[in-house]
């Protein structure tokens, strides 16, 4: 075990290193895993990042969680090997639209969104510790939209993973879906399920939790349940910050988020010592997270299909991870509310944690004429086109409680307008072409699974398509 180690919200699995957090995902008591202690990095660490290469940035903060486990020269190969995949030399650059206002691109990577950033370099980091360790795993993951073709794409043709991806049918786009089932890879596979993305979420959790088939497959997570893809994301917060002014000044994120893992990375950035002005969780019409910071009550109600699928979500399941925190890292607190929304579909924070989450983030729900509004706006004012997701991170900005005047604001931009089509030329009346590098992906043969909304089904499918059943056999 590295000399970092790492601990379940629910507090009773087992204390594990970085390489087993890696590969477990998902704790066997159902809980997720944080770092016993946060680095902290002192302001002229802060300051050394900036001009510095998107990859040596990401190998400083992620040296810092894994113990030692893995060396700086091997993470630096992998880091560059990973952006080297991106499109834009600066990885995840900066686009100014007014004196105070920024868009960090974050969709510059093979699937044109924010998960390649982290997707691209956690499939390296497994493949360089199950070669080490000569082993299979199976990654099953849910998505709700850009998780799985981001996941499909970093681990296509993987020696030591296979790759199960379950989507919501037809509750993705055209083109997520088909970056989904267009890859010819025999280790990879991707099934529409008869159900939401909750339900797909559900699903997976199920299979983390029957532990007799989770050992008979070697089940792995890479959904931002994993904590390598949370700390993967840290770095662009960082590169943003410094690039802004940071640690001499602080700086204001808008954040698009559906399950909280994008905001809990800046977070994490925060506890680091990142001066954060604000981080603005924005949401669509499924609001559950700004209802929770406004009530101090998660509450769930029925998934409404809107323009930004991926925010789609009633399940936030990052969000355990800052209730962790926000309790004081009370296990027994963290506990009683997730079964309590297991049972009853809502808990309550209480006085404290309400608190505590009213100072940590403003929020914001976004409807679907501001998000159509929002991205018109822009479009006239700055010439730059948005995709709804970031619409919803710009339109929750511009309520934001706290930037002050003066400080820089960051949406996060977490998806390329193409990847919406259909959407863009609604509210637009244009359609956003894919980059050239993408061409045939709307003529390219698709290869998935349908299947209903059953434990059993989803097991036996896996089962049959599972290299490491028939390594242990």
């Amino acid at each position: 075990m590295s000399s970092l180690a790492y601990i379940s919200t629910r507090g009773t699995a087992m204390r594990l290193g970085f390489e087993d957090v890696l590969l477990a995902g998902l704790a066997r008591d159902g809980g997720l895993y944080v770092p016993e202690a946060w680095p902290r990095l002192t302001q002229d660490e802060i300051a050394s990042f900036a001009g510095l290469p998107f990859p040596e940035v990401a190998v400083s903060i992620i040296d810092r969680f894994t113990g030692g486990s893995i060396s700086r020269d091997d993470l630096g190969r992998m880091a560059r090997e990973a952006y080297a995949t991106f499109g834009h030399a600066a990885v995840t650059p900066l686009v100014q639209l007014d004196q105070d206002t920024f868009v960090l691109e974050l969709f510059h990577g093979p699937t044109l969104a924010f998960k390649d950033v982290a997707m691209q370099l956690l499939a390296r980091l497994m493949d360089h510790v199950l070669e080490k360790r000569g082993q299979h795993v199976t990654i099953v993951g849910a998505t709700s939209g850009d998780t799985g073709g981001a996941a499909i794409e970093a681990f296509r043709g993987s020696k030591r993973c296979d790759v199960v991806i379950l989507f919501p049918d037809g509750r993705v786009s055209d083109v997520q879906r088909r970056m989904m089932t267009t890859p010819t890879e025999d280790n990879v596979h991707a099934i529409a399920i008869d159900g939401t993305f909750d339900d797909c979420q559900a699903l997976v959790k199920a299979m983390f939790n029957d532990h007799a088939f989770r050992d008979c497959v070697h089940l792995a997570g890479v959904n931002s349940i994993n904590w390598a893809r949370i700390v993967a994301q840290v770095t662009y917060y960082f590169v943003a910050a410094t690039a802004l002014g940071a640690p001499h000044r602080s700086i204001a994120f808008s954040v698009p988020t559906g399950n909280f893992g994008d905001i809990f990375a800046g977070d994490v950035a925060r506890r680091m010592g990142l001066p954060i002005a604000d981080l603005v969780i924005a949401s669509n019409e499924n609001d559950i997270l700004p209802r929770t910071v406004e009530t101090g009550i998660y509450e769930m109600r029925d998934v409404v299909a809107t323009s930004s699928p991926s925010m789609d979500i009633q399940i936030s399941s990052n969000f355990e991870r800052y209730l962790f925190e926000a309790s004081g890292r009370d296990d027994g607190f963290v506990r009683g509310v997730m079964g309590s929304l297991a049972q009853s579909r809502r808990f309550e924070v209480g006085a404290e944690v309400a608190q505590r989450l009213r100072g940590d983030f403003s929020a914001g729900a976004v409807s679907e004429k501001q998000v159509a509004e929002t991205i018109r706006k822009v479009k006239a004012e700055s010439a730059y086109v948005m995709d709804p997701h970031t619409a919803c991170g710009y339109a929750a900005a511009a309520t934001a409680r706290r930037d002050g005047h003066g400080t820089p604001r960051v949406i996060l931009s977490t998806a390329h307008p193409a990847k919406f089509p259909d959407a863009l030329e609604q509210i637009t009346g244009e359609r956003p072409p894919l980059p050239a590098r993408l061409g045939n992906l709307m003529s390219d043969p698709e290869r998935f699974e349908r299947l209903p909304n059953d434990l059993a089904a989803v097991e036996a499918f896996v089962e049959t398509r599972a290299r490491a059943v028939r390594e242990a056999s």
